[in-house]
């Protein structure tokens, strides 16, 4: 440990005050007791050598820090919803804030500059924590997921969707990569433990260098992670090569004999399961090997999983070229409102069952920011109902964070409410207010319905104003890649246009809900994504929408 500047005055004390020192006090009267003190001084001159060297260390790393973090500030600070819309960059802000500043504040901990250490310490409770860090890296793994990218892809930023030179494209380095296998392995994610520590340990191959990780550590990870997913064999390799390099790793001696009787184990089994199959004369399947956990992803709650990822990705739509010529683009003026009889709306088909219409230049680019300008500061994260208990809460599966806007806080909420009103011919007195959500890195919304189902009568109780008949989704934002809102249950998927609202009803005309209309908010994987919803109720609209004599009709 470097001795700080008072460490060295307590030294130098030390040495003054030491028995020998204290006892001789007339030094001067004695020639060999005062080599002694040239000698003390020696130390002395060396110990503040050490501790010359030791700041001027400290100081360089310091200025490369401050040098580098110079040039990315300068850079993200000129688009940073851009900057930020990259999710290696967002992971790698909240992972800088919450990691990588703490070191270096406590790297500069004994420096003379106590305005800068009482003004980190004081900007240091603002920000992202731990959890921060682990949500920014699940992000980057249910990305991954979703969108089937490799790890390399995300390591190198070689996202789709970003057009950045090479200079310039956010990386990972082997810390980031073990960082993320870290953070899966704590959620007990040992597919995940293993792809990124796969790549940690493929960077440092091609001679990348780690501050804080070895190949031994990410061997112990990765050969732990592959046993849990039933690989004894991979397993076994792993710690024998960890073995190699370092041959008294104890943990590492103890799996190996526990590998290897696990192994031994297994094929005997296979043997007798071969010997009476063949006596039986039948023959023998693949056995997989039964651990408590299977290779590849963790078991998902959601049965849709694979059809909204595959919605997500562009694949899986169920439009045929019959359906699809259907449909149509026009300019619309509902009825001959006298608003939009001389300037209609361009009105566009996205989907016919449940119909579905997008609406182009709707709003204008100086009232979207305005919007976004007061829904900023009252962003907290996004909430859903609870079934079982009808209130608000957060959830994993809503990853966002949203504000509401009443029509009376500024002319401009009340002016696009005035707009929903008139374009879709239904009150909007009864509506909730406009909501605002930002999606943040790998931000989505997994499949769920909008109104009030029979197994929940009380979501919308406290309202006392029905169910929610309709949906109103402003896009404030063009996303550069993902992003999409896809109809899991009909195999629909409709792209975020900046400018460009959509609108469906969740209700039949009946007041039953259209099952149809389960939909999801894909992920972001590059950009930034502003929506704003409107959610419209059946109170109010007797007349407008007349109810229907048949249930589905």
């Amino acid at each position: 440990m470097r001795p700080s500047i008072v460490g060295w005055w307590a030294l130098i004390h030390c040495v003054l005050c030491s028995p020998l020192l204290s006892a001789h006090s007339d030094f001067f009267t004695s020639i060999g007791h005062m080599t002694d003190l040239l000698f003390t001084e020696k130390d002395l001159v060396i110990s503040l050598k050490d501790y010359i060297r030791a700041e001027e260390n400290k100081l360089e790393q310091v200025k490369k820090w401050a040098d580098k973090l110079d040039v990315l500030t300068a850079s993200a600070t000129q688009d940073p919803e851009g900057f930020l819309g990259h999710p290696v960059n967002a992971f790698k802000l909240m992972k800088r804030l919450n990691t990588e500043w703490g070191e270096l504040e406590s790297l500069v901990l004994t420096d003379v500059s106590d305005g800068f250490i009482s003004n980190l310490t004081i900007q240091r409770q603002y920000f992202p924590n731990d959890d921060d860090q682990i949500g920014a890296g699940k992000a980057l793994m249910r990305l991954q997921d979703t969108y089937k990218l490799d790890t390399n892809t995300i390591s190198t930023g070689e996202l789709p969707g970003t057009s950045l030179a090479v200079s310039s494209r956010s990386t990972l380095t082997v810390d980031d990569c073990y960082d993320l296998g870290k953070i899966a392995y704590s959620e007990a994610d040992y597919y995940h433990t293993e792809l990124w520590m796969g790549q940690a340990i493929k960077q440092l191959a091609q001679g990348e260098e780690s501050t804080t990780v070895d190949t031994v550590t990410i061997l112990d990870y990765l050969s732990y992670s592959v046993y849990q997913q039933g690989e004894l064999e991979r397993a076994l390799e792993y710690t024998k090569r960890l073995l190699k390099l370092d041959p008294a790793h104890q943990r590492a001696n103890g799996n190996l004999k526990y590998f290897e009787y696990q192994l031994g184990k297994q094929k005997k089994a296979e043997e007798k399961e071969k010997e009476k199959e063949k006596k039986e004369g039948a023959e023998r399947d693949k056995r997989e090997l039964k651990t408590e956990t299977s290779k590849g992803r963790p078991a998902d709650y959601l049965p849709e999983r694979k059809k909204y990822e595959q919605l997500c990705r562009g694949e899986g739509l169920k439009m045929t070229p019959r359906r699809q010529s259907r449909l149509f683009c026009r300019y619309y003026d509902n009825s001959r409102h006298p608003m939009y009889v001389i300037g209609p709306v361009k009105e566009e088909d996205e989907w016919d069952r449940p119909r579905i219409v997008r609406y182009h230049n709707i709003v204008s680019e100086k009232e979207m920011e305005k919007v976004k300008e007061l829904a900023k500061p009252r962003l907290r994260r996004a909430t859903v109902h609870d079934p079982q208990t009808g209130k608000l809460t957060t959830a994993n599966y809503r990853v966002s964070k949203s504000a509401w806007l009443a029509a009376y806080e500024h002319p401009v909420v009340d002016k696009i409410n005035q707009r929903i009103q008139d374009i879709t011919g239904l009150d909007v007195t009864t509506a909730e207010e406009l909501q605002v959500a930002n999606y943040g890195v790998g931000g989505q919304y997994e499949p769920h319905f909008d109104f009030g189902r029979k197994d929940e009568p009380d979501a919308f109780k406290e309202l006392g104003t029905g169910n929610r008949i309709a949906t109103w989704l402003l896009y404030m934002s063009d996303v550069a890649s993902g992003g999409a809102t896809v109809f899991t249950d009909v195999g629909a998927a409709v792209v975020p246009k900046k400018g460009t609202a959509v609108f469906w009803y969740n209700l039949y005309p009946s007041g039953e809900g259209d099952y149809r209309t389960r939909h999801a908010a894909c992920p972001v994987l590059v950009g930034n994504k502003w929506v704003s919803n409107k959610w419209i109720h059946e109170r109010g609209q007797e007349f407008r929408r007349r109810c229907g004599l048949e249930e589905t009709a």
